[in-house]
């Protein structure tokens, strides 16, 4: 079998590495040539569809690439792993180490998408289930190809690009967080981008479940409903008394998502192992400067709900709020009325500032362009009291201007140390 493998990505040199020898199609590379594993690196332009049996693409890969127009036999790393074609397939395909032949028996999987919350609730659900032997994966740096596949249960960080290109495979159990615009040139729009997030729900059997948020209910699904409105239809629904959930905001729904996965598969609530979760870094951190006033690192906010969702702990407080980056082709009109509900100063970074200035100015909220992220800093501090709160929450992907969301929080966090 000739598979062919796009993008010399993690994902894909993952798949190559436990198979063996692959051949990989990637826009970087202009010449024919081999990598130290022995894969082929070619061109894109060489490909040809009528030679390759399978295409496998790196989960980002836009759909409107030649590449994937091309294909004819394309599949997602999950398909590969996950479904019942996917493991035909592999039996072909002889793993490089014993200790990685996949058992008789599949692991139970957890699909968790949505579009913002993702990370936290993976890791949430991974904490609670770890004693029963969960791992993680995904989206959230584990590729699929690199888990244990003898573990009885994957908890997997599920992208809109990967269910993209997800044609067989399904969950035993996926959550579906809130959906809010979110990468839609990639997509090509909001209603193929909520399509792509719902559309494991098509596959799904009796004896599998989803839970999914209320508005979402009608999804035509053989699997198990269970719809949900905020944290206190969860509590309700699950026996879970919230006051013992030390997490607020957005952080409480992830807690209760995850308790009611370990409600579900083991009819528990461990509240000392929810509490006992440490949320990341760079998610609404807290940082106090030697005048004692207050900055919050949020700069995993790379959408607009995100970046609304920073705001509901600070309601009623004056907010110097630090926007922009790329946006990913979203409107900003919908964060504006959002940001119309709060005492709240724009200081607009990156490639869409200008959008940002122009968007406030027609719904009279007050800004500033600034540009980049220190002089924004810069100016907030002339201006920041204790009585104020900063908040880097910029409502857009960082690649314009940084290398990822981490590298702008480590800077933000670096500008505000000399106060």
């Amino acid at each position: 079998m000739k598979i062919s493998l796009f993008g010399y990505g993690k994902t894909t040199r993952a798949i190559a590495k436990r198979f063996g020898p692959s051949t990989f199609f990637d826009d970087k590379v202009t010449v024919p040539q081999r990598d130290r594993e022995g894969n082929l690196l070619l061109p894109t332009s060489l490909f040809d569809e009528s030679r390759s049996d399978l295409e496998i693409p790196s989960p980002g890969f836009p759909p409107n690439h030649p590449l994937i127009k091309k294909a004819k036999n394309l599949i997602s790393e999950y398909d590969l792993f996950l479904s019942d074609y996917g493991r035909k397939l592999t039996k072909n395909l002889k793993p490089d180490t014993q200790n990685q032949t996949p058992p008789t028996r599949p692991p139970y999987t957890i699909w968790i998408s949505g579009t913002n919350g993702k990370t936290t609730t993976t890791g949430m659900v991974t904490h609670l289930l770890e004693r029963r032997g969960a791992v993680s994966g995904g989206n959230i740096g584990t590729p699929l190809a690199e888990m244990d596949h003898k573990a009885p249960i994957w908890v997997l960080e599920t992208s809109s690009f990967t269910l993209h290109y997800t044609r067989y495979a399904k969950p035993d159990l996926y959550l579906l967080l809130p959906v809010t615009p979110d990468h839609l040139e990639w997509h090509g729009g909001e209603e193929r981008y909520l399509s792509d997030k719902l559309m494991p729900l098509g596959r799904m059997r009796e004896g599998e479940a989803v839970l999914l948020p209320r508005a979402l209910a009608d999804t035509p699904s053989d699997g198990y409903k269970i719809a949900y409105e905020g944290p206190d239809s969860l509590a309700d629904y699950f026996g879970i008394d919230i006051q013992k959930v030390r997490f607020e905001g957005a952080f409480l729904l992830d807690a209760l998502l995850a308790l009611g996965v370990s409600r579900i598969l083991f009819d528990e609530v461990d509240y000392d192992a929810i509490n006992s979760f440490e949320i990341e870094p760079h998610r609404q951190q807290p940082l106090k400067d030697s005048k004692g006033r207050v900055w919050i690192d949020d700069s995993k906010a790379t959408n607009i709900d995100a970046a609304l969702q920073a705001l509901v702990p600070h309601a009623g407080k004056r907010v110097l709020l630090i926007l922009g980056g790329d946006d990913k082709g979203v409107d900003p009109t919908p964060l504006m009325r959002g940001l119309k509900e709060y005492d709240v100063k724009i200081f607009a970074i990156g490639s869409n500032a200008k959008k940002l200035c122009e968007t406030a100015e027609e719904h009279s909220i007050e800004h500033i362009f600034c540009g980049d992220l220190e002089r924004a800093v810069k100016l907030i501090d002339k201006e920041h009291t204790r009585d104020s709160v900063a908040l880097l929450s910029p409502a857009a992907a960082s690649l314009d201007q940084f290398d990822s969301y981490v590298q702008r929080g480590e800077i933000f966090k670096k500008a505000i140390s000399s106060f």
